[in-house]
């Protein structure tokens, strides 16, 4: 005879999340389309986003940052640059990482940047992890703040 599961914070079920449950039904920006897998929506998460990124052809995002949520990021397919505003110099430049397939890209809180995908013919795809239970997402005219 089976025992009922203790109600206790140590026994409680996983979640699956296939690709045809993942949900737009979370922040955007323009130029890309988020699809959040693990959120406080969508599992109960407290702490923690995790979803996928789909970047078209020849497509810039609208620049961008998360608030307080760090944002790490796991490069699926294509080739996504991720452009920022480097204030340590003299001068202010825009900075470009460009990935590949297997890269991770680290975003701290607040830092404005954009996503580009240069490549004419496939779209990009990366899994983003963030520290925060929903998808934060600022959207701003320029790379830098006011």
């Amino acid at each position: 005879m089976a025992s009922e599961p203790p109600q206790d914070p140590f026994h409680r079920r996983l979640h699956h999340i296939v690709p045809a449950g993942l949900s737009a039904e979370t922040a955007q920006t323009g130029g890309m389309v988020r699809r959040a897998a693990i959120s406080g929506a969508s599992v109960g998460s407290s702490r923690l986003w995790m979803g996928q990124t789909h970047v078209a052809p020849s497509t810039v995002s609208a620049n961008h940052h998360h608030g307080e949520s760090e944002t790490a990021i796991y490069v699926v397919s294509g080739t996504p640059s991720f452009v920022f505003l480097d204030m340590e110099g003299d001068e202010p430049r825009e900075v470009r990482i460009d990935a590949k397939p297997g890269d991770y890209v680290f975003v701290p809180p607040f830092v404005p940047h954009r996503e580009e995908n240069p490549d004419p013919e496939s779209e990009a795809v990366v899994v983003i992890a963030r520290s925060t239970q929903e998808a934060v997402v600022v959207n701003l005219d320029e790379l830098r703040w006011g």
